[in-house]
């Protein structure tokens, strides 16, 4: 079909939805021929745009964040001229004319945004803060317009979260909680002053979108499904950011509502937009994240349940990225082997198309999977071959590899790819940017070279000084060994008791006595022991076992004051101290009767925040990975959040 010779918003949208189907099923190179069909074309180049900021978010790819916000600049510039046109032509839309455009521009916004935060830095969150400064007041305005009652009688995904949990008291939906909204076309044309007065008649018929009154058309689906998106991933945004940042934002007078923004999600994803898929995709990322890093959930059941369901989308069933969210899935219930399977078979070079930046976090994911199963030479597999698939952290990937062979006793092995990182460190310096975690391996390595010139050997093979793995310990950031299955908890266990000094004043029937006859003690300094102790607290608390997990996550505590370099042990200590008294609550609840679990929880909920208030406390810029701890604060706050609503205390 030729194409009109000014091509209508609908035309122009149901051409660029060509290029998102292409997109979602790996076919990169038909999306680009398809958005570069149409120059000039906000929603063709918001597509351009959206392919660089995946390749750059999902291969973590900076260099590829100025491609993307080159696009998505234009895109948004597009969009406010077409908006501007717009405006002095009758709408073919029962909303107003123009505000198609008006969330393609907003699209634009937050996406440039999101860019920014990709180098997970304050500065990138700030730079991410002020492009969403410019969106808050078009995001509010649009949900106003497009959902003035509400999002009560719009339907979700089947176990999304619905009505039950309603926004906080300040949110739009407590405001207006009316099922029934005017559209444009059944508002009565009565004057300026009819809409406040209360007598004033009104019809009944349902606004657009709601379950009795479907859009009509695309761009109708667009503007709903858009506004909802929209609105909601703003407010996850922000409800997300790490606390330090979002002191930030509580001076720019934003104000976020998690419960809310996850609905407007949900309400997005049940559309048939473009707006719906992405809708689903933050969904999904979401819930991954939050069962992998919050390290406790009120309710881990009903997530899982919603998780499942919005990965099931029989669209696009061999897109990377659902593949990737099945496994996540299947690795957070404990199906390790399912998990490994299906992101082999993602991974199989006989597939039809390929996404290699999805492609590299199917890797990433099968990587770590291995690790959760002490696979160690399959993990350093996994984490060189990402060497090839992207120009992440090169660093970070031998220094895990590294660990691996360690682990394996390939000492050889592990000390060549250790000798490898300062180039890659030195690279990274010609940009004039230290990543987080390369901060973190670059006092790891100069620590390990000083232990060995303290024992008097050969500061080449510093592997020596090593006693424990290098990837076990940068996998607590990962919060790896939280659900690692019972065999791998009990293997960790016994492998680092086995370490001098012996263990003495902690009693666990897993520990085991060091059988070293060695008068050299494994591990002479606080930082050692003090990281061994955080592990085997985080491991026995894997385990249930929560009186020894307890000892060990205090001793950690405790010692982390003394430390040389290892910074970050008492800020992350606290927080698993936390986790801690959530889960041994849950486990005791059962037994209790509903006035005393009630009476339990309270104590429960209370000393969880506080002892969060000194975990944020001790998480300062100067702390290795803080950005990482202060989000996993946040998220660990809103579940706490969560429970008190569930349970039916109060704040």
């Amino acid at each position: 079909m030729a194409p009109p010779s000014v091509p209508s918003a609908e035309y122009l949208l149901r051409s660029a939805t060509e290029g998102f189907d292409c997109l979602f099923a790996n076919d990169i190179d038909e999306a680009q021929k398809a958005f570069a069909s149409e120059e000039g074309s906000p929603f063709h180049l918001l597509g351009l745009g959206v392919i660089a900021f995946l390749q750059a978010a999902l291969g973590m790819e900076t260099g590829l964040m100025e491609e993307a916000t080159r696009c998505l600049a234009a895109s948004e510039a597009n969009a406010k001229k077409h908006a501007r046109a717009a405006k002095s032509l009758p709408s073919n839309h029962r909303f107003d004319a123009g505000m198609e455009w008006e969330v393609m521009h907003a699209d634009a916004v937050v996406l440039l945004g999101l860019t920014h935060a990709l180098s997970e830095s304050y500065r990138g969150y700030l730079q991410c803060l002020y492009e969403l400064n410019s969106a808050h007041s078009k995001f509010n305005k649009l949900f106003k317009t497009v959902y003035p009652n509400g999002l009560q009688s719009y339907a979700t995904p089947a176990t999304t979260p619905l009505p039950s949990r309603r926004g906080s008291s300040g949110s739009l939906s407590s405001s207006a909680t009316q099922s029934n909204a005017p559209s444009k076309s059944s508002t009565p044309k009565s004057g300026f002053f009819s809409r406040w007065i209360p007598f004033a008649p009104v019809t009944t018929v349902a606004a657009p979108g709601t379950m009795t009154n479907p859009p009509n058309g695309p761009v109708e689906e667009l503007v709903l499904s858009g506004t909802a998106f929209g609105y909601g991933l703003f407010n996850l945004v922000l409800s997300l950011l790490p606390a330090k940042i979002r002191n930030v934002v509580g001076f720019f007078g934003f104000n976020h509502d998690r419960l809310l923004a996850l609905q407007a999600l949900a309400v997005s994803a049940a559309g048939k937009d473009v707006h719906s898929v992405f809708a689903g995709l933050v969904l999904m990322t979401y819930h991954g994240v939050v069962l992998l890093l919050s390290g406790y959930q009120a309710d881990e059941a009903h997530m899982i349940k919603q998780y499942k369901a919005i990965v099931v989308d029989t669209r696009y069933p061999d897109g990377s990225l659902w593949i990737l969210n099945k496994a996540k899935i299947q690795r957070m219930t404990n199906d390790t082997e399912g998990a490994i399977k299906t992101l082999r078979d993602g991974l199989k070079p006989e597939r039809k198309k390929s996404f290699q930046q999805a492609d590299t976090l199917l890797t990433f994911e099968l990587a770590w999977t291995f690790l959760s199963h002490r696979r160690y030479e399959e993990t350093a597999k996994q984490f060189l071959d990402i060497t090839t698939l992207n120009t992440w952290s090169h660093a970070t990937y031998y220094f895990i590899a590294a660990g691996c062979y360690f682990s394996l006793k390939k000492f050889d092995k592990a000390q060549g790819l250790l000798d490898k990182i300062p180039r890659q460190l030195e690279k990274r310096k010609l940009t004039g940017r230290d990543m987080p975690t390369e901060t973190f391996i670059k006092k790891k390595l100069a620590f390990y070279k000083r232990k060995q010139a303290r024992l008097g050997g050969d500061e080449r093979r510093y592997v020596e000084a090593i006693k424990i793995s290098p990837a076990e310990e940068i996998a607590i950031f990962w919060n790896t060994h939280a659900r690692v299955e019972h065999s791998v908890a009990i293997e960790h266990i016994q492998e680092w008791s086995s370490l001098t000094p012996a263990i003495t004043d902690i009693e666990s029937k897993y520990l085991v006595r060091p059988t070293s006859t060695n008068d050299r003690v494994d591990l002479d300094t606080v930082d050692e022991l003090a990281i061994r102790s955080l592990l085997l607290g985080i491991v026995h608390r894997t385990l249930a076992d929560y009186v020894p997990a307890r000892a060990f996550l205090l001793d950690a505590q405790r010692k982390a004051p003394d430390v040389e370099i290892s910074s970050w042990v008492g800020g992350v200590s606290s927080f698993e101290l936390a986790v801690l008294d959530l889960k041994e609550a849950d486990m005791k609840a059962v037994d209790m009767e509903r006035d005393e679990a009630m009476k339990m929880w309270e104590g429960v909920l209370q000393g969880a925040s506080e002892t969060l208030d000194q975990a944020y406390a001790l998480s300062t810029k100067q702390t290795d990975l803080s950005s990482r701890l202060d989000s996993r604060i946040v998220m660990l706050r809103d579940e706490i959040s969560d429970k008190r609503e569930l349970l039916g205390l109060t704040a």
